[in-house]
C-alpha cells in the first residue's frame, strides 16, 4: 500500500514527541540547552563522630574494690568508729582575729569548729592509720523478728584485709549566715566539670570564686579520688541538715510569718521556689557520689526537754523538717540530736525512753545519734531502733590533755591543732 507524504510526516512528529516524553518524563518540560552549566552534586555531609562521654572520676571510687577483695569481716560485736565535723573554717586569720564577731563568738568558734589545714590532716591521718568511710545505712538495718515485729541490727560489713570502718556526719552543712561573716564558705554548686564546688568570698577581698579546697564536702570528695581505697563502695560521709535557713547554702525554708495576703508573699515564693529548683541537681550529684542524709531537726532543737509544750514543739518541727527538706533530700531513717540532748534515755536505762523517742521512732527514724566520749552504740530491744554516740574532732578535744588518748586511735591532737592561728586559749597536753 502506498503511504502519502503527509501520512509520512504525520508519523514522524507523533515519533518524536512519544520519544520527548519518554525523556523528559513531563511533557511541559522543556529540554535544557547544550549549554547550560551542569547542577552540582548533591554532597552527602560526612556526619561528626558521637564523642566518648568523659568517665565519671567517681566510678573509680565505687568500683575500687571488688568483692573478691572484701575477704575481712567485721561482726556485729566490733566498734564502728564515727567522727563528726561542723563546717571547716575557711579563713582562721579572719574568723578568729579579723571579723567582726564577739570575742565569745571567736571563742565559740574555736571550741566546735577545726580549720581547712586541720581537716586535711585529720584526713589524711584517718587514711594512714588504716580507717575505710562505710555508709552509715550499711552498719545497721532493720528485719523482721520470728514474732513479726521490727527490729534494728548490726550487720556483718564486708572489708578488705586491715582495714577498719570509719563513719563520718557533717552538722549544719546549711551555710547559715553568720558563717558566710566568719570566714567560712557560702554554698556548695554543681560545676560544669559534674563535680561539687562550693561558693566562697574571700573577706579581705570581696572575690566570690569557686573552690574545692576550703569546704570539708569538696576536700573530702578530692581526699577520696585521689585515694579510692579510703572508701568502700564510694561512701564518703552523711550531712545532718536543720532546715530553718534552708540546705546547702540554698534559702529553701518557708516563712510562715509571711501571711498569704501579704504583699511580700509573691516574692518571697518566688524566690525561694528557684532556691529549690536550684538545689535538686546538687542534691542529686551528692547522692550519686556517695554523701547521705538525716535530719538534725528543722529549727535545731533540744530534745531532752519533757513536757505537752515540748512534745507539742517537737512534732511542729518534725513535719516542718520533713515539708521543706525531707521532701528534697528524701526519706532517711537518721536524727542528730542537736546539741547533745537526747530523748531516749541514758546508756544505762535500757529500754527505758519517753514520748518524743516514741514519736519520732513513728515518724521513721531508726538511727538516733548523740554525741559521747566513744563510738558507743546501743540497739534497742522493744522497739525499732539504735542509738549512738559520735566523737567530735574540734577546738574542744584537740585542746584537751583528757581527750589526748581518747583520738589517739585517729591523730595525735599536737601534730592537727593550729596553734599558731587559733586564740591563745591554752591546752591541758
Amino acid at each position: 500500500m502506498k503511504v502519502s507524504g503527509k501520512r509520512l510526516a504525520a508519523a514522524a512528529l507523533s515519533m518524536a514527541l512519544v520519544l520527548s516524553l519518554s525523556s523528559c518524563g513531563k511533557g511541559t518540560e522543556t529540554k535544557k540547552p547544550e549549554n547550560s552549566p551542569s547542577p552540582a552534586p548533591v554532597v552527602t555531609p560526612t556526619p561528626e563522630p558521637t564523642p566518648t562521654p568523659a568517665a565519671d572520676p567517681e566510678e573509680a571510687v565505687r568500683t575500687y574494690w571488688s568483692e573478691d577483695q572484701l575477704t575481712q569481716a567485721w561482726g556485729p560485736n566490733q566498734v564502728v568508729e564515727h567522727l563528726f565535723f561542723h563546717p571547716v573554717i575557711a579563713y582562721p586569720q579572719w574568723a578568729f582575729h579579723d571579723c567582726n564577731a564577739s570575742q565569745s563568738e571567736k571563742e565559740g568558734l574555736d571550741d566546735w569548729m577545726v580549720t581547712v589545714d586541720e581537716f586535711n590532716k585529720i584526713l589524711n591521718s584517718l587514711y594512714e592509720r588504716g580507717y575505710i568511710l562505710v555508709n552509715m545505712c550499711d552498719v545497721w538495718s532493720e528485719y523482721t523478728n520470728e514474732n513479726g515485729e521490727a527490729r534494728m541490727q548490726r550487720n556483718t560489713l564486708m572489708l578488705p584485709e586491715g582495714k577498719k570502718p570509719l563513719i563520718l556526719s557533717f552538722d549544719d552543712v546549711n551555710y547559715y549566715p553568720y558563717m558566710l561573716e566568719q570566714g567560712f564558705t557560702s554554698k556548695l554548686v554543681l560545676g560544669d566539670d559534674g563535680d561539687i564546688w562550693a561558693e566562697c568570698t574571700d573577706p579581705y577581698t570581696g572575690e566570690t570564686f569557686l573552690t574545692q579546697d576550703l569546704d570539708a564536702t569538696t576536700i573530702l570528695d578530692k581526699f577520696v579520688r585521689e585515694h579510692p581505697d579510703f572508701s568502700l563502695n564510694g561512701a564518703k560521709g552523711c550531712f545532718s541538715l536543720t532546715g530553718y535557713e534552708g540546705i546547702l547554702g540554698y534559702r529553701t525554708q518557708n516563712d510562715i510569718d509571711i501571711a498569704a495576703d501579704d504583699p511580700a508573699r509573691p516574692a518571697f515564693d518566688a524566690h525561694r521556689a528557684a532556691e529549690i529548683e536550684a538545689v535538686k541537681p546538687i542534691i542529686a550529684r551528692l547522692k550519686e557520689t556517695g554523701w547521705t542524709f538525716g535530719s538534725h531537726t528543722w529549727g535545731h532543737i533540744r530534745l531532752s526537754a519533757e513536757g505537752e509544750a515540748a512534745d507539742a514543739r517537737l512534732k511542729r518541727d518534725t513535719l516542718r523538717w520533713q515539708e521543706e527538706v525531707g521532701s528534697l533530700v528524701g526519706p532517711t531513717n537518721i536524727l542528730f540530736y542537736p546539741h547533745g540532748g537526747r530523748p531516749d534515755g541514758d546508756h544505762d536505762q535500757g529500754e527505758t525512753y519517753g514520748e518524743q523517742f516514741k514519736w519520732l521512732q513513728s515518724q521513721g527514724f531508726r538511727i538516733f545519734a548523740s554525741v559521747g566520749i566513744s563510738s558507743y552504740s546501743q540497739i534497742k530491744t522493744t522497739i525499732s531502733a539504735v542509738i549512738c554516740d559520735r566523737l567530735h574532732p574540734d577546738g574542744t578535744t584537740l585542746r584537751s590533755g583528757k581527750a589526748l588518748e581518747r583520738y589517739s586511735q585517729f591523730y595525735d591532737a599536737r601534730e592537727i591543732i593550729d596553734l599558731d592561728v587559733r586564740p591563745d586559749l591554752g591546752v591541758t597536753w
